[in-house]
């Protein structure tokens, strides 16, 4: 606390040297949640870009039909006046924004139609928002679905697709002040330039500068794949539309998996089966699989909670007949499995999705060791050749990423429980209470990973479903007896 009321000292100083302009002040009725913006600023980086244009990849230019990533955090009140704490935010963005500041740029296409971040140093949105009559408990609610009509303006720009960064900013911010005290900082950045990694590594720089200590600096260097000469072609300037239907009636749950509950699902997913049968077949084939060089490694934590959602969630949709194929797709980090490797901190996307599939019939009759293997196989078997197969692939047939839900049986788990939401995200006045999300994105069967706040191995995954699915899951008693 005290260096961040020594930089609170410091704000009139900084503000005056950098270049943030006020756009309006806001004086309009609360909307039906109570959630009232009362500023807006744009907020400029505190010295030039020297990046110039950044190409975007192969594997950034799919992501141009999604919606901009949506994610923020809940905070602790604080004792600081709340003039004085949007002053330090609005600063320490500024001096972040020069850090990474292909975020406060714009996406402009080419003669040739690349699509290119011009580090244009046009700006980004910042607004205040106050909300007196919520509390931080109309938000976190126990053993309830999110109340998504709440949460979704905590968040600018909603719905924005990502194409329109061609006119838009590339990032906005929002500060909401609940009537508690307590404070919900949002970030809303476009997803074909930052993946999960990128956009956790700012939020966690911002929050740096703002309690004084000193950030890790972002790679810029675009050698994911080389020099890909694949484009995207919108006529008429006419971007993409997103790919699934974003008004379809969704429910929404943050569901807690316990480090003891977590670890009951690996023991069981680790327990060999001796003998023949469908379990041995997928366990040999492991084994023996030439892409798989660890041969039978341990199924991890993660992946046998995955492999438990699968079966709970495929189970939950029962109008999906036997001979239905179900697909668990799942967001992979490339950074470390190319060969060589690429920097932790390169900027922009460096993911791809790797999807394991099976019959209803087969997820029916085979057990959590069964679907967890093969998803470990999956997974195991994405190296170095699969993503740039799957990069030669998609440069030979460009398109946008088909994300979605078309028949009805497949399950997407984004964002990741390693980011460091909770971890690196003190902005001087203690550690973060809770993750949220926007409306960006979600579909049936859309989940995020987030670790838990304890820190301890415990994880949180926020689920989407079609109703009649979710009020199943939830009387899944094999499913409910891991959730805490």
């Amino acid at each position: 606390m005290a260096q961040m009321l020594s930089a609170v000292a410091m704000v009139g100083a900084a503000s005056a040297a950098s270049p943030i302009v006020t756009k309006s002040l806001v004086g309009v009725d609360a909307p039906a949640s109570g959630i009232t913006v009362v500023s807006r600023q744009d907020v400029h980086p505190d010295g030039a870009s020297a990046v110039g244009d950044l190409t975007l990849s192969v594997s950034d230019l799919p992501m141009l039909s999604c919606h901009y990533i949506q994610k923020g955090l809940f905070f602790p009140a604080t004792d600081v006046p709340m003039a004085s704490l949007v002053s330090l935010l609005v600063s320490s963005l500024s001096r972040a924004l020069s850090i990474f500041p292909a975020l406060a740029g714009r996406l402009v296409t080419l003669p040739d139609d690349r699509v290119v971040i011009r580090c244009n140093d046009a700006g980004v949105e910042f607004r205040h928002a106050i909300a007196p009559n919520l509390s931080l408990d109309d938000f976190i609610v126990p053993d309830a679905d999110v109340p998504t009509k709440l949460t979704k303006d905590l968040f600018p720009m909603d719905r924005t697709v990502s194409y329109d960064g061609h006119r838009r900013p590339l990032t906005s911010f929002q500060v909401t002040v609940l009537g508690d005290g307590a404070v919900f900082i949002g970030i809303v950045a476009n997803h074909a330039v930052v993946d999960g990694t990128s956009f956790w590594h700012f939020f966690n720089t911002w929050a740096a500068l703002c309690r004084g200590a000193s950030p890790k600096v972002p790679d810029f260097r675009r050698n994911f794949f080389g020099e890909s000469t694949a484009v995207l072609r919108f006529p008429g300037g006419v971007g993409p539309a997103v790919t699934f239907d974003a008004d379809a009636p969704l429910r929404e749950r943050v569901f807690h998996f316990s480090a003891d509950a977590i670890r009951e699902l690996k023991a069981t997913t680790n327990r060999r089966r001796s003998g023949g049968g469908q379990d041995a077949e997928v366990y040999g084939k492991m084994a023996h699989d030439p892409k798989n060089p660890e041969g039978l490694s341990a199924i991890s934590s993660f992946q046998s909670l995955c492999a438990q959602i699968w079966l709970s969630v495929t189970r939950a949709r029962q109008r999906l007949a036997p001979d239905a194929t179900t697909t668990f797709r799942m967001a992979v980090n490339c950074r470390h499995r190319l060969r060589p490797a690429i920097s932790p901190v390169y900027f922009g996307n460096a993911i791809q999705s790797a999807a394991t599939t099976a019959t209803v019939a087969e997820l029916a009759s085979n057990d959590l060791r069964w679907a967890a293997a093969k998803l470990n196989a999956s997974l195991a078997a994405y190296d170095d050749g699969a993503i740039r197969r799957a990069a030669a692939a998609w440069q030979g047939a460009p398109r946008c990423f088909p994300l979605g839900n078309p028949d009805g049986a497949v399950i997407t788990m984004g964002s990741s429980n390693r980011f460091p939401m909770y971890e690196g995200n003190d902005f001087g006045w203690g550690r973060p209470l809770a993750v949220r999300s926007g409306r960006a994105n979600k579909f049936d069967g859309k989940m995020s990973a987030f670790p838990a706040r304890a820190g301890d191995g415990s994880v949180d995954i926020e689920v989407c479903l079609a109703p009649d699915t979710m009020a199943a899951l939830l009387r899944d008693s094999e499913f409910m007896q891991f959730v805490s």
